[in-house]
């Protein structure tokens, strides 16, 4: 079993804790840390921790964990990561692998130096949708793919998250921030990317915050919040995307895979099930399509578990860092076309990894 020490107890921890402990029996969290330490407390009495630490250094000493989980705020990531990687620690972080595609190559450096492994969330698209979406396309369902097309539209985070001002600082913003998921699901459906070219706007400096606990505040706005543009992937492939925090819209928009035979519409990336559709050349109706695979339920941890499964039988995780990293590339590269109005190559190569098996016993990876 591989130990795993949280350092970040926030939001997005819940599902995390709620997960490592109830759900993956090969990963097991042995110690929490948070600058709010009620936060870390909270944890361990809930979830039955065994250690609190007040610093993360005190953490990354610990000579029982072999994984660092980093669940902090995404400018964050870097130092965090860093600090791990340096002690000799194996990292999982959540999205994104860091704040700039410049931090995201200096912590592959580390990570390769010290034998590490890295690699982070999003882990969705190890989940039953997307797992589901590969298989078909790769079975030839709908014919050649020829293009795609992914929509993240919302109104920002200031109306309900408690707090919501480093969704507009460095390493937030649309495209940072829910990119992945999108980016990720293509990367992983499609194939890798070879060059980039984006569009990005702010068309608000400011934000009011109407939630609490900082409802009546000003955000100052410092990264573009419609984030728009075109993947050129190896294949051939032209895929389109579209991220904004500046836009209202009532449900969810559209992510579709379009082939010579038919057009697959997938599932939500944010989550790890249904519905798939599928509008073919044969029958000209939508058709929803049954999922194939296990993980529809909200899984987050099992690219952790994925991993600590990869270092106990030596293959490859899914979720490594040479897919994070190729998706930071993608993510910046958007805001580094626009800047510099032309098309970015891209640095990174990406293959994708094996596609998922059947569990034998769920929670338990191959």
């Amino acid at each position: 079993m591989m130990k795993v020490g949280m350092v970040g107890v926030g939001a997005i921890s819940g599902i995390y804790l709620e997960n490592i402990t109830k759900h993956f029996p090969e990963i097991e969290l042995v110690a929490v840390c948070d600058l709010i330490k009620e936060r870390a407390e909270s944890a361990k009495e809930r979830y039955n921790v065994p250690k609190i630490y007040d610093t993360m250094e005190e953490l990354f000493a610990d000579d029982e964990i072999d994984i660092v989980l980093n669940l902090t705020r995404p400018y964050e990531h870097f130092e965090v990561s860093k600090g791990a990687l340096l002690a000799g620690k194996h990292v999982y972080s959540e999205k994104p692998l860091g704040a700039s595609f410049e931090e995201g190559l200096e912590l592959v450096r580390i990570a390769k130096e010290q034998n590490c492994m890295i690699g982070g969330a999003p882990d969705t698209f190890l989940g039953a949708g997307i797992q589901t979406c590969r298989k078909l396309i790769d079975s030839g369902m709908i014919g050649e793919p020829v293009g795609a097309a992914a929509f993240m539209i919302c109104r920002g985070h200031e109306s309900w998250h408690p707090d919501p001002d480093f969704y507009y600082q460095y390493g937030g913003g649309p495209m940072m921030d829910m990119g992945p998921y999108y980016v990720t699901a293509l990367v992983n459906l499609l194939g890798g990317v070879k060059a980039i070219t984006g569009v990005t706007k702010t068309p608000f400096a400011t934000r009011m915050i109407t939630s609490e606990p900082h409802a009546g505040e000003t955000i100052q706005v410092n990264v573009p919040t419609s984030v728009m543009g075109m993947l050129h992937f190896d294949s051939g492939i032209v895929g389109t995307i579209f991220t904004t925090f500046d836009v209202y819209y009532p449900t969810q928009p559209r992510f579709e895979i379009y082939g010579s035979e038919g057009t697959l519409i997938v599932p939500d990336p944010n989550g790890f099930g249904g519905p798939i559709k599928l509008f073919h050349s044969r029958d000209h109706e939508m058709k929803e399509l049954p999922l194939l695979f296990d993980y529809e339920e909200n899984s987050r941890a099992l690219g952790l578990a994925d991993m600590a499964k990869a270092l106990e039988t030596g293959r490859d995780p899914r979720a490594s860092y040479e897919q994070t990293l190729h998706v930071l590339e993608i993510l910046t590269a958007f805001k580094k076309s626009s800047d510099e109005q032309k098309t970015i190559p891209l640095t990174t190569h990406f293959e994708r990894k094996a596609p998922m098996k059947p569990a034998v016993l769920k929670g338990v990876l191959d």
